[in-house]
């Protein structure tokens, strides 16, 4: 490890600086940064070490469940009843193996989410800037800094501009501090009064700089107290917790029935130890074991699954959030569009009296000195770049990122250009000017060129340029620029508005203004264009009851534009601005949301307003977004869905899920997703509690009639593993229902619907109906043995073949739209075979306390099994005349 953290850098020259750390202003060669990389480490902070095997064990050891099973075994084994021992022992170590491993997949696909979502640095190497993972920064590399980046290591700034950093995690100052490059400050200063200096995940909030990096992982001054920093991601969900408290009401169900059964047991003077048995019996047909674990494995799937769509689950919790949202709050620009803003149409004087733009491939051709300065404008009064390692990629905004191309149209060379007429000062963009201006040597004089919203702007100028030189402005000028930027908004072009100024000399003051009697030079108008899939993803939304919100910062007339083709905007809908909604109050705002479908011209604070009001409308929201100011709205919201390719990384942290590709289809995908995991955790619930109370009410029934236990704890073990989970797990993954996005979103908190417990209840009641008789046709016709070895097979067999009908509540059996789910097949002919190996292996036989059956007995056995399956399809059909009136594509499933 380097020792640079120890060192006074704030106190230092930057040639000080330089000369330690072995670098330059152009940064380390690629070949010295892999070896600072090699000796001193990653730039991470130490992470809480994974927990060990023998901690996962001891968690899977004192589960209430694994307890009652364990003591279950420990009664048995003192019985002398040595299978049944066995066998709850053998359940318990497959359990905890089970857990185990499934433990260590998490703790790996939780480190692969680290890794998909780590930040990155943009970083100048051998002089080229290019965007590296933040976790390979070494000291000595030079790192460059903008509005919403996080700072990834401890930096001496070399060079800012306007720069404010939010160091609260590291101060505990709430207000941003400024930061100033050139200054040199005691040795002795404090850590939150060090202006030259930026640490590590502290957050730009204004400005731009670039710095060297003095200190990397636990060397940093945020390694200092890394243990307070480290936090590990709660897997555990609210879905999770239902089924735990699911498990937990049923177990304390089990030991009331328990002393039920022995309190019956004590009327009819049965002996002690027949009743123990049964005990235990009951004690584990009580137990639904697969239940959290198939639920979580189900998720687990579903994640996988959104994971290849370009949706990255940072939070599981959101997969169940999914299937209730209700609205899509969306921002236009990259999740909507393409994010590919391309320069389509300019104007310059001359232009605007006759109210017409011209495309750019003619303005090239007619090669006019006005177009020159217009173009000047655009590619010096601009921040982005070409990435060097991803061609046709740019570094920084997509808007300055298209002028750059414009240029490039018209035969200049960005770069170049650059070299040519460096920076001198500048005024950055912020918010509320809407405005940014550089100042570069032209020949022999200062030129500023100014560039931003053209309301904005065109108050500031006092003069135009024309193809015959400069003139004064008028009042027509100003009205015919506005009518052809109006016009130009109507087409859904964005428009940006050049201008500029001669200066005397360079300002002194960094808050100088140089805004002011401006000359303006022209406008470009430049649009990106809508995926060609939204509008259908926007129908499929509208459908499933979701309605979907654009939230944007272009003009009004711009975002209804693509709201209309996108079809977002439909008659009867309102679109508000940014202004409007300022005049609203709270109350007013709370009835106008459920109309609303745009929102133009808003700023990133508007957006946490917007999200509180639908919030108090009783809307689930899915709120989009990708810069810093966003981060409270996608906190707000019930889902927050950063953008992966434009987003923040502080976006990025606060959000629940983060969309790889920035498009709106893949949100549509993802709650779909999110309601066929949904959907199926539901038909597991409703398939293993089902198995679970038939078991309970045969015991039960059995105790009340006197009858010797149909059931042994062997029997029911073996269900639940051999016929059951496989079954279950089939289920997990089964295709979405053909109307899950035709269907209302489900209530949030509505996983154990009542028409879910009715029908547990009913099919759990009949099962239990069919095996007790299985048992009791068995026992008066081959005695005990033969009654119980039938009610064992009934209650198997109707739980593998309820599985065919609980794919859905209202469609037959025999049609399902989705196909067959070849999984379900699989575990059907797994646990026949499995069936087959204790029914017709003797020792096998003779282990579970199982006789052979004749012919007669078989056909009753099949017979009422399959009568589960006939009751299921009964009920459907009884469902479907009642419901017949309404429309299929408005029911449930």
């Amino acid at each position: 490890m380097d020792n640079h953290k120890q060192r006074p850098w704030h106190a230092q020259q930057l040639t000080e600086v330089y000369n330690i750390l072995q670098t330059s202003e152009d940064g380390l060669s690629d070949a010295e940064a892999l070896e600072r990389l090699r000796k001193n480490g990653r730039n991470e902070l130490r992470a809480k070490p994974p927990k060990t095997v023998w901690q996962m064990l001891k968690a899977q050891i004192v589960d209430p469940m694994v307890l009652i099973l364990i003591g279950a075994a420990v009664f048995s084994a003192v019985l002398q009843e040595w299978t049944e021992a066995a066998v709850i022992f053998i359940i318990v170590i497959v359990n905890a193996i089970i857990g185990i491993v499934q433990e260590k997949k998490a703790q790996s696909s939780l480190e692969a989410l680290r890794n998909m979502s780590a930040p990155t640095a943009r970083v100048l190497r051998q002089g080229e800037e290019s965007i590296i993972p933040a976790r390979e920064l070494v000291t000595g590399d030079i790192v460059m800094l903008s509005d919403g980046d996080m700072v990834p290591a401890d930096l001496r700034l070399i060079e800012s501009a306007n720069l404010k950093v939010q160091e609260a995690s590291l101060t505990g100052e709430s207000v941003p501090s400024e930061k100033e490059a050139a200054a040199i400050l005691p040795e002795d200063c404090a850590l939150g009064d060090r202006c030259n200096m930026a640490y590590t995940s502290a957050i730009v909030t204004y400005g731009r700089a670039a710095g060297v990096v003095v200190a990397t992982g636990m060397n940093t001054e945020v390694g200092n107290i890394a243990g307070m920093l480290d936090k590990q991601d709660d897997m555990d969900t609210p879905l999770k917790r239902k089924l735990d408290a699911v498990g937990k009401t049923l177990t304390g169900i089990g030991l009331i029935v328990c002393v039920l059964i022995f309190a019956i047991g004590a009327l009819y003077q049965r002996p002690l130890i027949p009743q123990l048995l049964v005990a235990i019996s009951l004690a584990i047909s009580i137990i639904p074991e697969g239940l959290p674990a198939t639920a979580t494995i189900v998720m687990a799937l579903g994640v996988q699954r959104m994971a290849k769509k370009n949706a990255l689950i940072r939070k599981l919790p959101a997969v169940e959030t999914l299937g209730s949202a209700t609205v899509i709050c969306s921002d236009k620009t990259g999740t909507l569009t393409l994010n590919k803003m391309t320069v389509t149409h300019i104007a310059v004087n001359g232009g605007f009296e006759a109210g017409k733009s011209i495309s750019v491939e003619e303005a090239v051709q007619e090669r006019s000195s006005v177009y020159q300065e217009l173009v000047y404008a655009a590619a010096l009064c601009n921040d982005a770049s070409l990435d060097p390692d991803r061609k046709g990629e740019v570094i920084g905004d997509p808007t300055e990122g298209a002028l750059i191309y414009m240029a490039q149209a018209f035969g200049i060379d960005h770069e170049r250009l650059e070299d040519e007429h460096p920076r001198l000062f500048e005024q950055p963009f912020d918010s509320d000017r809407k405005r940014m201006t550089t100042v570069h040597r032209i020949g022999n004089c200062l030129t500023a060129y100014t560039k931003g919203a053209v309301d904005e702007m065109l108050p500031l100028c006092t003069h135009i340029l024309t193809p015959n030189g400069v003139r004064p402005i008028t009042e027509s000028d100003k009205s015919h620029i506005a009518g052809l930027c109006l016009s130009m908004s109507e087409s859904a072009l964005r428009v940006l508005g050049f201008a500029m100024r001669s200066l005397a000399a360079l300002p002194v003051e960094d808050d100088e203004n140089v805004e002011l009697g401006l000359t303006f030079i022209g406008v470009a108008g430049m649009i990106d264009p809508p995926r060609r899939e939204v509008a259908e993803a926007v129908r499929t939304c509208r459908r499933a009851g979701i309605r979907t919100v654009m939230i944007t910062g272009d003009h009004k007339i711009t975002a209804l534009a693509i709201a209309k083709e996108l079809e977002i905007y439909q008659d009867g809908d309102t679109v508000i601005s940014g202004d409007e909604l300022d005049g609203m109050r709270d109350d007013e705002l709370d009835k106008a949301v459920k109309s609303i479908t745009v929102f133009a011209r808003v700023s990133p604070a508007d957006k946490l307003r917007i999200i509180q009001s639908l919030k108090r409308a009783g809307e689930v929201t899915a709120m989009t977004g990708d810069g810093v100011n966003d981060s409270p709205a996608l906190k707000a919201a019930d889902i927050g869905v950063a953008m992966g390719v434009a987003g923040t990384d502080v976006a990025k942290d606060a959000s629940d899920m983060i969309l790889l590709d920035d498009s709106f289809t893949t949100i549509a995908y993802a709650i779909k997703e999110g309601r066929r995991v949904y959907r199926n955790i539901q038909k597991v619930i409703q398939f293993l509690l089902v198995g679970n109370i038939a078991e309970i009410l045969t015991l039960f029934v059995a105790t009340l009639f006197n009858w010797e236990a149909p059931l042994l704890a062997v029997h029911i073990l073996w269900v639940n593993l051999a016929t059951a989970t496989l079954p279950a797990l089939a289920l997990g993954v089964d295709p979405a229902g053909k109307n899950v996005m035709k269907h209302q979103p489900v209530k949030s908190g509505t996983l154990f619907e009542k028409a879910l417990i009715q029908r547990v209840v009913v099919q759990g009641v009949f099962v239990a109906a069919m095996t007790a008789c299985a048992y009791w046709i068995g026992a008066e016709s081959g005695g005990h043995a033969a009654g119980q070895t039938m009610a064992f097979c009934v209650l198997a067999f109707s739980q593998m073949l309820r599985a065919f009908n609980q794919r859905s509540n209202t469609e037959p059996v025999w049609v399902r739209a989705e196909g067959v789910n070849p999984w379900l097949i699989i575990s059907f002919v797994a646990s026949a075979l499995l069936m087959a190996c204790i029914l017709f292996v003797p020792a096998l036989r003779g282990a579970f306390q199982l006789t052979r059956l004749n012919g007669v007995q078989w056909l009753i056995t099949l017979g009422l099994a399959l009568l589960s399956i006939i009751q299921v399809e009964i009920v459907k059909l009884v469902r479907w005349i009642y419901n017949k009136p309404s429309r299929f594509g408005q029911r449930l499933k």
